[in-house]
């Protein structure tokens, strides 16, 4: 069976992402399984570059096709931030937490209506002489308290248009169909099942 590998560590994006690609004929490991490799620098100015150097930079660490993603949360009301520093919102060194009250922050007092955000996620799939992308888009609303505790990020922050619950609040097999990483992920998964069929 042919071999994927994750650029990841994220358990939570671990579980999501082989969840949407179960039924492919591969088998699926990450970076966990291979503590000496070192974390990879996020320095990239967009979501693109951050998922095509974290896919390479794995490839040739392991010789294994792999797949990365970048995810961004877009509030349009800050100028489309945290975007690409999403994940170091707060800082360096910072937790899921850190950035959730970071970003309560910049929108205390903004009424409902101006909280507009989307999730973007890019994949990226590397293999000799191959270099994928696919984009997913998810958009909704920042509430203003945490809600839920399923998830990880800003998932108790946001809630998807057409939904009462945020991401965090939603059942994983709710959220594998509409989020963004879903969205991209499902398109890189046709890609890959013909890939994978050659």
């Amino acid at each position: 069976m042919k071999k994927l590998m994750l650029a990841t560590r994220n358990h939570g994006k671990i579980k999501e992402i082989e969840d949407l690609l179960k039924d492919l004929p591969i088998e699926i490991h990450n970076v966990s399984e291979y503590p000496t490799i070192p974390e990879v620098v996020e320095d990239e100015e967009t979501l693109e570059g951050n998922a095509i150097k974290k896919a390479k930079i794995i490839f040739e660490a392991t010789g294994i096709p792999s797949m990365a993603d970048d995810t961004g949360l877009e509030v349009f009301y800050l100028g489309m931030a945290p975007g690409v520093i999403s994940a170091r919102y707060a800082g360096e060194n910072v937790n899921y937490e850190d950035n959730n009250r970071k970003l309560l922050k910049e929108l205390e007092g903004v009424p409902a209506e101006k909280r507009v955000a989307q999730f973007r996620c890019i994949a990226a799939f590397v293999d000799t002489g191959v270099e994928k992308t696919t984009e997913g888009i998810c958009r909704g609303k920042i509430i203003s308290d945490l809600r839920g505790t399923g998830g990880f990020g800003y998932d108790p922050l946001f809630i998807p248009d057409g939904f009462n619950e945020t991401f965090a609040e939603l059942p994983l097999v709710v959220k594998n169909q509409i989020s963004h990483r879903a969205e991209a992920f499902l398109k890189m998964k046709a890609l890959l099942s013909s890939y994978f069929k050659q």
